[in-house]
């Protein structure tokens, strides 16, 4: 038991652990328990293509190791809050319409950048 720390370094210790056990669990190969359980934790995972769950496991693991080493939650959260906001897109279709429809019509041509830029 931490006794005497600050709220703040039980958070760091708190996700150092969480990110070791899933860095762990993703690490046994059996991504069929850990897609199962998945949603437990993230409601919202159940809107997302498989192809996505991979990667936001994938980058979650990642993010939550560095942010503990750098005892910042801060990445953690907003990398959970861009895949929440990515699974809200697919959620509603008219929403993912609008995100992935090709633009319609030539915009023109494009200016020459400046070499000396």
């Amino acid at each position: 038991m931490i006794v005497g720390n600050s709220g703040l370094e039980r958070d760091d210790v708190v996700v150092d652990f969480t990110s070791r056990l899933l860095s762990s669990l993703v690490s046994t190969g059996n991504l069929a328990v850990i897609r199962r359980i998945l949603p437990d934790a993230i409601p919202w995972i159940v809107f997302l293509p498989e192809a996505d769950v991979e990667d936001l496991l994938t980058e979650l693991v990642a993010v939550a190791r560095g942010a503990a080493a750098l005892d910042n939650l801060a990445p953690v959260a907003i990398l959970i809050t861009q895949w929440r906001h990515t699974a809200e897109v697919y959620a509603d279709p008219v929403l993912l319409e609008l995100v992935t429809r090709e633009p319609a019509g030539d915009f023109g041509p494009v200016p020459a950048g400046d070499a000396n830029a």
